[in-house]
C-alpha cells in the first residue's frame, strides 16, 4: 500500500499535496475586490448650501473645494455622488449623514445605489 499524501501549508493559503517529493496539486484561495457603492445626496429647497459643504467636509472628508464642487453638483442636477465604498461603508456613511441633518434640523436626503 503507498503512503498517503501529506499537506503541507506554505505562504498566503496555498496548499501542496506531495507524495515522495513530488507536487500533485497546488490550490491557492482566490479573493475578489468587495463590490462598490455610491453614497447620492438629493437636493432639497431646505438644507443650505452651507451645511452640505460642512457635511462633504466632516463625513465624507472631502477638501474645501471639493466638497463645494459636489455640493454645487447636487444642487445643479438635483442628486450627486458624495463617495464610493463598499457596501457597509456606504450604510454607515448613509446613518452618520441622516443623524447629522436630523440634528440641525435639516430634511436632507440620502440614498446608496451599486455602482
Amino acid at each position: 500500500m503507498p503512503p498517503l499524501p501529506r499537506v503541507y501549508y506554505g505562504v498566503m493559503g496555498e496548499t501542496h499535496r506531495k507524495r515522495q517529493g513530488e507536487v500533485l496539486e497546488k490550490t491557492r484561495q482566490k479573493t475578489e475586490k468587495p463590490k462598490l457603492y455610491k453614497v447620492l445626496l438629493h437636493n432639497d429647497d431646505y438644507t443650505t448650501m452651507e451645511f452640505v459643504v460642512v457635511l462633504l467636509e466632516t463625513v465624507f472628508n472631502k477638501s474645501p473645494a471639493e466638497a463645494y464642487g459636489v455640493m454645487m453638483n447636487i444642487h445643479a442636477r438635483g442628486v450627486g455622488v458624495a463617495g464610493v465604498y463598499p457596501y457597509d461603508v456606504a450604510e454607515t456613511k448613509v446613518a452618520m449623514t441622516l443623524k447629522t441633518a436630523k440634528d440641525a434640523g435639516h430634511p436632507l436626503r440620502c440614498s446608496i445605489e451599486p455602482e
